[in-house]
């Protein structure tokens, strides 16, 4: 069984998010309420995944982006999924250009659809990435007068749900469409953003990192 670290500093909301990371299929292995209990429980227990309160004590800024970059550093395997009340498309981002796997940033009212919510944990969890829906359309709203104003409406909206860690099926049936559309929609957008030769995960990772603006 995979091993997790929660960190949150609301108890009640902590012992939600024990609950349903348990329910994915996680042992909890330690819970934290600030940054530096999560650190050191990181530390000690060396777990698959960890979610993470964006503002803990003593600030309640960034404490829980400083600490994942830190932990992005030290531990590279563990995945790493954030929490938000809001939307601040900035720690994505960072987070992104820190790494481009086993990464997630959604906003806490998520947790209440606890289906997707487990999903997205496994996909994580298993190298993925799962970037909130408003995250991505506030991305998508800044972003003009570059080559992403090449892109076809549907294409926007593929490349946004590429954005979110969806895969061609997830893509597929969000958008009604077969998975044959979904796949010539990502070769155009491809094709369109001048991406560098290279294999096609990674020219995927490239589109979504130009998309949120954190590289390519």
């Amino acid at each position: 069984m995979r091993r997790a670290v929660i960190a949150e500093d609301s108890v009640l909301l902590r012992m939600g998010l024990v609950k349903v990371v348990e329910m994915a299929g996680f042992e909890v292995a330690a819970e934290a309420g600030d940054a530096e209990g999560l650190l050191a429980a990181v530390e000690e227990h060396r777990p698959d995944l960890a979610v993470i309160d964006v503002r803990m004590p003593p600030g309640f800024t960034d404490e829980g982006v400083r600490a994942a970059l830190s932990i992005r550093r030290s531990r590279p395997s563990t995945a790493l999924l954030l929490l938000s009340q809001y939307v601040e498309e900035r720690y994505a981002a960072d987070l992104l250009a820190a790494h481009t796997s086993g990464v997630g940033y959604l906003l806490k009212q998520r947790v209440a659809d606890v289906e997707e919510f487990i999903e997205a944990l496994r996909r994580v969890a298993d190298g993925g990435t799962a970037l909130d829906p408003q995250v991505v359309a506030q991305l998508l709203v800044r972003r003009s007068n570059d080559p992403l104003e090449r892109l076809t409406a549907r294409e926007k909206e593929v490349l946004s749900l590429m954005a979110e860690g969806r895969s061609n099926a997830g893509i597929a049936a969000q958008l009604v469409v077969s998975e044959s559309a979904v796949a010539k929609h990502i070769n155009s957008i491809l094709a369109k953003l001048d991406l560098p030769k290279a294999d096609a995960d990674h020219r995927r990772v490239l589109a979504v990192l130009r998309f949120l603006g954190v590289g390519a």
